[in-house]
């Protein structure tokens, strides 16, 4: 304290004086006394752990997006994530990201109760909700797992410092969704229920190689539902509208989108079979690209209220169509089902097991399509 005094004193003295050589001494004892140097080395390792935590952060988040989608699609695969952990590390660490664990449902082995601390992911979803934990953490090119300081050993007392292991949790969620935003069509559940035998039997989702189409036997011809028809099947309700048929929804955005909340939807006006301009151009993009569309399953149709009475959402491959006023396309997998030139709305194609974009909450019936939720 003695020795700083004079030096203080001298500062203030300058300073009433008005001389700029006031800072330059202030500089000057920071630097002789380690401040500066200390805080720059704070600033830059501290920042350094920071970039690392937002890699390993999207490392876990995309780890856990992509053992979801295999788990979704039947296979369950953990190394999905040690392959998005390692693509979303940096140079810090030589682009290598560890994932030390994997858990959730089912295959991937139960997770341990989260402990309060920051890098934990949330509680397991409750009422037996698919989910997974991707945990992340630091893993250097070299096999170190602690992300290597830049000047904080240089501090006076730290010279024993290594590092720092950095960690990270996401959790992901996936099943049928309750409620969801699809495409402005709606197939029946009598038909389902027939074309999949009530979920047992799906046909294999696109892209296919060379050969590996389905048979032409799932391919199906569906004719427009217009006024509700009542004929019902033996798997669903009295009242229910009959196989081989499906209808439009209600495009009240004009893309052809539809936000569907349970129980039940709206379908156009009057219940006329004329479609928006943005959902023939859905079906004809639909049709081109073998790319399977979300789509709302309808147990009934209420021509009082002109709605639809949901079953839940299925994911739809088409193949074919003929739409008065549009026009038609062949259909690809089964030209016998090629829709005939006629007064009469026609939509040839057939379900599938996959993801699908459609944004909602999860926990509806399970018809084949699934979500994804990032929880946390």
């Amino acid at each position: 304290m003695r020795v700083m005094a004079p030096l203080v004193r001298l500062i203030q003295l300058r300073l009433r004086r008005g001389e700029r050589g006031a800072i330059g001494i202030i500089v000057a004892i920071l630097v002789g006394g380690g401040v500066l140097t200390g805080m720059g080395a704070f600033v830059i390792d501290v920042g350094q752990v920071f970039q690392e935590r937002d890699q390993l952060q999207n490392g876990a988040d995309f780890g856990a997006i992509g053992v979801a989608k295999s788990c979704a699609l039947g296979d369950c695969s953990a190394a999905v994530a040690n392959q998005l952990a390692d693509a979303n590390a940096g140079s810090l660490t030589g682009g290598s990201a560890g994932v030390p664990l994997v858990c959730g449902s089912g295959s991937l082995g139960s997770c341990p109760a989260p402990t309060g601390a920051i890098t934990d992911c949330p509680a397991a979803p409750p009422g037996g909700a698919n989910y997974v934990d991707v945990h992340t953490a630091t893993l250097t090119s070299s096999g170190s797992t602690l992300l290597p300081p830049v000047f904080a050993r240089t501090l006076l007392g730290n010279s024993s410092y290594q590092g720092t292991n950095v960690q990270a949790c996401a959790q992901a969620e996936w099943g049928p969704p309750a409620a969801a935003t699809t495409d402005a069509l709606t197939i029946s559940a009598c038909e389902w229920d027939q074309d999949t035998q009530r979920g047992a039997d799906f046909a294999p989702a696109p892209p296919y190689a060379l050969g590996g189409q389905p048979a032409p036997g799932f391919d199906q011809m569906l004719t427009l539902d217009r006024v509700g028809n009542g004929t019902s099947c033996a798997t669903e309700p009295a009242g229910a509208a009959a196989p081989g048929l499906f209808g439009w929804a209600d495009d009240a955005t004009g893309h052809c989108s539809l936000p569907v909340t349970p129980p039940s939807f709206s379908g156009p006006a009057g219940g006329s079979g004329a479609m928006s301009a943005a959902c023939e151009q859905v079906l004809q993009n639909a049709q081109q690209s073998q790319v399977p569309i979300p789509v709302a399953v309808y147990v009934s149709y209420s021509a009082g209220t002109n709605t639809y009475n949901l079953q839940g959402f299925a994911d739809f491959v088409v193949t074919g169509y003929y739409l008065p006023g549009f026009g038609g396309a062949a259909d690809w997998l089964n030209p016998a089902n090629t829709c005939p030139v006629s007064p009469n709305y026609c939509l040839d194609g057939y379900f599938v097991q996959g993801l699908s974009t459609a944004t909602g909450s999860i926990g509806g019936p399970n018809l084949g399509l699934s979500i994804i939720d990032l929880t946390g």
